[in-house]
């Protein structure tokens, strides 16, 4: 009897590993049920962005915080940026909130957030072609950046 519990247990583990396993690829793959943001979306976009990105509204660098405006100027200069682990990776677009665009096209940078205990949810999200997007709430919403103003 014992030795049937044993059996039974490991088969129930086995199968709850499998079911993590399979959520977990599911979730890595990009596969969401979420639709996408509409162009009432309260982050921003860039100026020189590429087609079909014009369903994101388009805001000017200087309406947006602060911070945002030193963080352009470090991405400018290519740095020194004030998280060196997570500033200039790349951006996965798993939700497929912005263009889908092929491999390391996308990458973020740290929109510091007064007052926050760790990075904050600001970000910019470049793109290979010179897109610029903002998100004030850590991806869930994008805004096209037109950086000239």
């Amino acid at each position: 009897m014992n030795s049937r519990k044993r059996v039974t247990g490991a088969l129930v583990g086995l199968i709850a590993l499998v079911v993590v396993g399979w959520i977990a690829k599911d979730l890595a793959s990009g596969h969401s049920s979420k639709p996408a943001p509409t162009a009432g979306a309260s982050a921003v976009a860039s100026s020189g962005a590429s087609a079909g990105s014009n369903k994101w509204p388009t805001q000017s660098l200087s309406s947006l915080p602060p911070e945002a405006a030193a963080t352009w100027k470090l991405i400018e200069k290519n740095g020194p940026f004030p998280y060196p682990r997570n500033d200039g990776v790349v951006f996965d677009n798993r939700e497929k909130r912005l263009p889908v665009k092929p491999g390391e096209y996308y990458h973020e940078y740290t929109v510091p957030t007064p007052n926050s205990p760790d990075r904050g949810a600001r970000r910019f999200i470049t793109g290979s072609q010179h897109e610029v997007f903002y998100t004030g709430d850590h991806y869930s919403t994008f805004a096209n950046v037109d950086v000239t103003k």
